[in-house]
């Protein structure tokens, strides 16, 4: 049970993030919501609250939109000022082979979101997270990191821009950023691990073109072979919650078992380089 812990769930009005923060509310938590749409939050919340049954915790929505970093501020100084304590931070939100676009700070939006925005808001509270240890940082990300390169002459996909690589390298952009502060977190009571959900039912695909005949047949395929949103959140559920993985530090997750990781997403100078980079873009020193 969760009773008098507080946590953040990112990008929690759909899929996994919203049947993470049910089973979080149900266990007693206080859930704050970040969510980039106050309409669909509120309407998520009512089905999160009636989910979660009558002896729940509190829910809280939130406005953060992850592709703006001026909003991110906002929210974690709301945060700080309004919270004493933040015992889970749980990186959920992520945009999925989206068309080529800019965020409003100039980068490519899969990366901005996926990767830079939860850089900046995990950056922004640790301070409280510190104070309130032993807590908890989780990153979700994906299997397909596989796929992904850190090409660190063109972050920003400006040369060049294949939406399902930018998707792969925001991913493992998660991984190496879970590395790097494993490190940064040595001592502190705060640990941070990753997860891989695997194939999950949700609207992260609505950018994937999908020809009309083949609607109903991949409609057939993904109830029979792809995890329902409850399924895919009880990694990060375990994760959260579990006694299991007290003091366990930079690792990663599936299906509730530390998973083995590619090279390139253990690589410590790699992980290093791109976090002193990404303090540049987003604008923090330490």
């Amino acid at each position: 049970m969760l009773r008098g812990k507080t946590i953040i769930v990112t990008g929690s009005n759909s899929g996994i993030g919203k049947a993470t923060a049910a089973e979080l509310l149900r266990r007693q938590g206080r859930v704050i919501m970040a969510c980039r749409d106050r309409e669909r939050a509120e309407k998520a919340a009512q089905e999160i609250q009636q989910e979660a049954g009558p002896d729940k915790g509190e829910l809280v929505i939130k406005l953060l939109d992850l592709a703006s970093l001026k909003s991110v501020r906002i929210f974690c100084e709301e945060i700080i000022k309004e919270e004493s304590k933040i015992d889970i931070l749980i990186n959920n939100a992520g945009i999925y082979q989206c068309p080529y676009t800019k965020s409003e700070d100039g980068f490519e939006m899969q990366f901005a979101v996926n990767h830079l925005g939860h850089f900046l808001l995990t950056n922004l509270l640790l301070d409280l997270l510190k104070r309130s240890a032993p807590s908890r940082i989780i990153v979700v990300s994906s299997k397909l990191y596989k796929y992904g390169e850190i090409n660190f002459d063109d972050l920003n996909s400006e040369q060049s821009y294949d939406k399902a690589f930018a998707y792969a390298r925001s991913k493992l952009a998660n991984l190496l950023f879970t590395l790097e502060l494993s490190h940064r977190l040595e001592d502190t009571g705060v640990t941070v691990n990753a997860l891989t959900p695997g194939i999950v039912r949700t609207n992260l695909g609505r950018h994937v073109h999908i020809p009309l005949l083949m609607k109903p047949l991949f409609n057939l395929a993904s109830q029979a072979f792809f995890k329902s949103p409850e399924e895919g959140a009880q990694t990060s559920i375990y994760l959260a919650c579990s006694p299991d993985v007290d003091g366990v530090q930079g690792k990663c997750f599936a299906n509730c078992h530390e998973e083995q990781m590619l090279a390139k997403a253990t690589d410590e100078e790699v992980a290093k380089k791109l976090w002193d980079i990404s303090e540049v873009m987003v604008g923090i020193t330490t």
